[in-house]
């Protein structure tokens, strides 16, 4: 095939079923917006949605997919048939990754066997501080249950698995470029001979890592402690204090990096296609700028700041921050799956959709677009004045930050002038302010390992993919991050869009 003549990425979509895990999610729904928009002649889309029935999947179906605005495009196009276009294509299916067989129905799983093309699976959970149980059985068996599903699926042309660029963790992680390589750990082996950045990294100082012994250890401390009212607490201690013994930042990307591993080492020929993002945000320009479901990672920082509870946060100004426009995700995840598809090698393909290499957003670069965007539109408190806010503060360390936020906090809540004839404060305003402060230094703890993060994700097979392309599969899949102009997607459209979408116009100015 010429380079010209592209990939042909609308030819291989036209016709195919899929079978999408995560469906509800945000990733997802991008995924099945832009398919529907662009190949609506796609074959039957298979939804799998948790739910106690089929009534209740449709129930979600409805109101999280075809009722949400993401899909205004789609019902602008189709008008008063759009509801029957979106139940001629989707079909919710009651299941949990979680569950043998996918939790499905025999009916159901046989349908889909005989019928799926093309496998995503994007169900994941994404809090950093999950129960480690929990993240263990979606992140990490999730993909286990699914590739054997998948073995089973009699006219299956790809596997497309999506995880994270941050699943490579931070071992060995020395100031250099993280390649687009599969997480090759096996029994007996560490990260040492795997993962290295560059071949002069010194042997690894962390243990080697057992993925079955850590999925057994998990759920045999479940057993064990069940009846235990700390349980929750308890696990989520766990799903951090293993993360750090093995070299990963916390339980979410620990458990993304093991559902890798057994991924590719349970694979058999099934050709796989592992997309990893950074760190997802709203959409750059598809299907209309700044659509974006809940906070992500640097969200709830972005709205404290806004708001005026956080002046500063501690971060290394000179490290990269790494994310990614959802729909360039999309872009780069159909293109993957159109060219692995086509191929038809059992192979384990890795692409890193990522910003840090080819167009890196330094911290503070981030700090000075945010605060721009809050001086010209600020935030509106709950008595209708404008909330000032001066340029965010850089603190070295926790501890710096720690010293710094109860006095902060403080003063943010007029509180100063109000302390007792004994030195304290009224018993109300104390309880406001250590509310803000434990929040405050909990995004703190859980972003450290981000906003200290050196290494870059090498994204050279993504951009060998994009190039690949014809200029009109460019046009319309295109994915290329060094178009990004960062100061008007943060200011202008990513910012705007939390703002819309997710606080729903809290905090804005009321409109005439």
């Amino acid at each position: 095939m010429k380079m010209n003549e592209g990939i042909g990425v609308l030819n291989f979509i036209r016709g195919k079923n899929f079978f999408i895990t995560g469906a509800t999610g945000f990733l997802a729904k991008v995924l099945v917006e832009k398919i529907l928009r662009t190949v609506p002649d796609v074959g039957k889309i298979f939804l799998l949605i948790r739910a106690e029935n089929k009534q209740a999947a449709n129930e979600r179906l409805k109101s999280e997919i075809i009722n949400s605005d993401l899909f205004k495009c789609l019902r602008q196009i189709h008008g008063n048939s759009y509801e029957h276009f979106m139940l001629s294509k989707l079909v919710s299916v009651v299941g949990n990754v979680r569950e043998p067989n996918l939790g499905l129905e025999a009916d159901v799983a046989d349908v889909i066997r005989k019928e799926a093309n093309i496998i995503v699976n994007s169900a994941a959970t994404t809090d950093f501080r999950e129960r480690y149980d929990v993240a263990i059985d979606i992140n990490t068996r999730g993909p286990y249950l699914l590739m054997s599903f998948a073995k089973k699926c009699k006219k299956l042309e790809l596997l497309l698995h999506v995880s994270t660029a941050y699943a490579n963790g931070l071992v060995l992680l020395g100031k250099g470029r993280v390649m687009e390589e599969p997480l090759r750990i096996r029994r007996g082996e560490s990260m040492a001979g795997e993962n290295c950045i560059n071949h002069e990294t010194p042997a690894s100082p962390y243990p080697t890592l057992d993925v079955n012994g850590e999925i057994k250890m998990a759920l045999d401390y479940v057993d064990r402690d069940f009846k235990n009212k700390g349980l929750t607490r308890k696990m989520k201690e766990l799903g951090l204090e293993r993360a750090r013994k093995y070299g990963w930042q916390d339980g979410y990307t620990l458990t993304k990096a093991m559902g890798e591993m057994l991924i590719e080492e349970n694979k058999g020929d099934i050709p796989v296609v592992i997309v990893r993002p950074s760190v997802v945000e709203s959409t750059y320009r598809e299907p209309f700028p700044g659509w974006i479901e809940e906070t992500r990672m640097m969200d709830p920082l972005i709205l404290s700041y806004g708001k005026g509870e956080l002046k500063g946060f501690p971060y290394d100004p000179k490290v990269v921050l790494d994310i990614i426009p959802v729909d360039m995700v999309v872009n780069a995840t159909l293109a993957a799956m159109t060219r692995h598809g086509m191929a038809g090698k059992g192979d384990v393909d890795i692409y890193h959709i990522a910003t840090s290499v080819a167009n890196p957003l330094l911290l503070e670069d981030l700090a000075s677009f945010v605060h721009d965007h809050f001086i010209s539109t600020p935030w509106i408190d709950f008595e209708g004045r404008p909330i000032h806010v001066q340029p965010g503060k850089t603190f070295s360390s926790m501890d710096e930050f720690s010293a710094d936020i109860w006095g902060h906090v403080i003063q943010r809540n007029g509180s100063a002038t109000r302390v007792a004839a004994n030195g304290k404060l009224p018993q109300k305003i104390e309880s406001v302010c250590r509310k803000l402060v434990e929040k405050a230094k909990y995004l703190a703890d859980i972003y450290e390992p981000y906003t200290f993060y050196a290494g870059r994700f090498d994204n050279s097979n993504s951009q060998r993919l994009m190039e690949s392309l014809s200029e009109e599969e460019k046009k319309m899949f295109g994915f290329d991050v060094k178009s990004i102009d960062w100061k008007d997607y943060i200011a202008n459209v990513h910012i705007p869009g939390l703002r819309n979408h997710v606080m729903k116009g809290k905090g804005l100015m009321p409109k005439d």
